[in-house]
């Protein structure tokens, strides 16, 4: 051995004194430290093999969860956003003027067309009245006898006891007395209507604002008529939208041939809500578009039992976009991106993962419609694709998916 150069492994030979015979004298009996380095080889040789085993085992296939495609009849629908305005919406005003009496609802509540919400003091007007048909009876009284004077001039007439022109007279003053109690009349009308309007009723069904006067106060009638309250239609409801000139032009072709405009389904969500609850029908088209932003307006009409449409609200609306099909949908998160195109992981017959490209389509009820790409059939990778590349076997768990 070269003397400069070391040993790759030192070769250990025991002493004499390291060895020793048992009584027999043919068996050895190792020292301590003999059979410490034995010991030592031994569990090295073992780790050094349990090793070597480790690193030529194959990892175990990526757990995954798939699921075919679901396959159903869908319908496409373009989403605008829409406001919601009364059907009908009454300003309350005073028709008579005078103190204002008495108050008969509370603020925010649900009113019945009739339903009695002020009262101005009648007292003044039931005198107008009073008068109006004291004025009435004077106005008859002068009739009848204005009546009878006619009647003994036609007799005198006869006899020639009085002239023409006097008879023509006595006539005179019968129709002027006759339009007098006419007039009289019409008196009396006015003040009974007077009258009425010092009792305010609602003109429709629908939701009372607050009170605008309070008791006590003076207010006016006539062309300066006081605003005592509004009045707004609750149920059902107008949303009008702007929509864009290609939808437009889609839903008047869709709308061709028929006599009204019902039948074009609408639905509506609210800010809260995610499932478009409420439905609707669309009932006008604007004739001509807005120049300034391009858009015309659109009007559905939508039943609002439960009170939650409220007018001025904001909500998003979709319309049905064209007839049923038949479509190909899976979860948005089974498709990725690549680039500038979508792709999903579908498995072969081995399980092997393969890269497949896909053209996805509209957002339906929380799903994807897949245009292109895609079978039935296809055993589509919706969780762990952070785990698969080209080729990759994995350990597959077949899931049924809903709407998301």
């Amino acid at each position: 051995m070269n003397p400069k150069t070391e040993p790759a492994l030192a070769i250990y030979r025991p002493s004499v004194n390291e060895v020793s015979l048992t009584s027999g004298g043919n068996i050895p009996s190792l020292s301590p430290s003999l059979l410490a380095f034995w010991v030592i080889t031994v569990i090295a040789i073992a780790l050094t093999g349990c090793g070597d085993t480790a690193e030529i085992q194959a990892p175990p296939a990526a757990k995954v969860k798939i699921a075919h495609p679901l396959s159903r009849d869908v319908t496409e629908w373009d989403e605008f956003t829409g406001r919601i305005e009364a059907i009908e919406a009454v300003e309350v005003r005073a028709r008579v003027g005078g103190h204002l009496e008495k108050v008969n609802f509370f603020a925010g509540e649900n009113v019945k067309k009739g339903d009695l919400l002020f009262t101005i003091d009648p007292k003044p007007y039931q005198a107008q009245l009073n008068l109006a048909q004291a004025e009435l009876e004077r106005a008859k009284s002068k009739r009848e006898l204005a009546q009878n004077d006619l009647e003994r001039a036609e007799n005198l007439l006869k006899a020639k006891a009085i002239s023409i022109e006097e008879y023509d007279g006595r006539s005179k003053g019968l129709r002027e007395a006759s339009a007098a109690v006419q007039a009289a009349e019409a008196n009396v009308y006015r003040a009974k209507l007077d009258l009425e309007y010092t009792r305010i009723h609602a003109p429709i069904d629908g939701r009372v604002g607050r009170e605008l006067i309070t008791t006590g106060n003076l207010v006016n009638g006539g062309g300066a008529a006081t605003l005592l309250t509004h009045i707004v239609s609750i149920d059902p409801v107008y949303v009008y939208i702007d929509a864009d000139e290609r939808s437009v032009l889609k839903y008047k072709r869709q709308l061709s041939g028929r006599e009204n405009l019902q039948g074009m389904p609408m639905q509506l969500n609210l800010t809260d809500e995610s499932d478009f609850p409420h439905r609707g029908t669309l009932d006008y088209i604007a004739p001509s578009a807005d120049t300034d932003t391009g858009t015309v307006t659109l009007r559905g009409v939508f039943e609002n039992t439960h009170n939650l449409l409220s007018p001025g609200f904001f909500a998003r609306v979709r319309i049905q976009g064209g007839a049923p099909y038949p479509a190909l949908l899976l979860p948005d998160r089974a498709i990725g991106t690549d680039q500038a195109q979508r792709f999903v992981w579908v498995l072969n017959q081995d399980d092997q993962a393969e890269y497949r490209k896909v053209i996805p389509g509209a957002r339906i009820d929380g799903l994807r419609v897949i245009s292109e790409g895609l079978t039935a059939e296809d055993k589509v990778v919706i969780e762990g694709q952070q785990k698969v590349w080209p080729g990759a076997k994995v350990a597959p768990e077949l899931v049924t998916f809903g709407g998301e």
